[in-house]
């Protein structure tokens, strides 16, 4: 490492090596889902509708799964229960999700092409992080078998 690299990383550590910025960041990368799930389930209908709208049947149960999804998987990211688990059911779901949903390449060429290749790929990004985290908490894990 740089002499310069490490004199930066020595300041940035002590906050962004701290549990409580680990949680933030999950916090962070989990917030849409949260609120994604805590708006469909306190607007029923236009959960519903959302699935309407991409042909996705029947409406009302994939709704409640997906609402279930994301509230569940979110909450085990967060509190560390199985958070691979629910990182990888988040990266598979954004995943499918993103190119159900974000099929710019089937648009004209304009602003709609445009905001939904810039969404497509932010989505991507969203899974790359879900990935991360589940590597991480599976390379921690047999870390820690492997010492014992």
């Amino acid at each position: 490492m740089h002499a310069l690299e490490s004199k930066f990383a020595g300041i940035a550590r002590p906050v962004f090596g701290a549990p409580w910025m680990r949680f933030v960041a999950y916090l962070g990368l989990c917030a849409a889902y949260l609120q994604g799930g805590l708006d469909k389930l306190t607007d029923f209908n236009s959960a519903i509708g959302e699935m309407n709208h991409f042909g996705l049947s029947p409406a009302p149960v994939l709704a409640v799964l997906v609402i279930i999804l994301e509230l569940v998987a979110s909450a085990m990211i967060l509190t560390g229960f199985f958070r691979w688990l629910g990182a990888l059911a988040l990266a598979a779901f954004t995943l499918l999700a993103t190119f159900l949903a974000l099929r710019f390449w089937e648009l004209p060429p304009g602003m709609e092409r445009f905001m939904a290749a810039n969404s497509f790929f932010e989505h991507l990004g969203l899974v790359g992080g879900f990935l991360l985290v589940a590597w991480l908490d599976l390379g921690r894990d047999i870390s820690m078998t492997m010492e014992a």
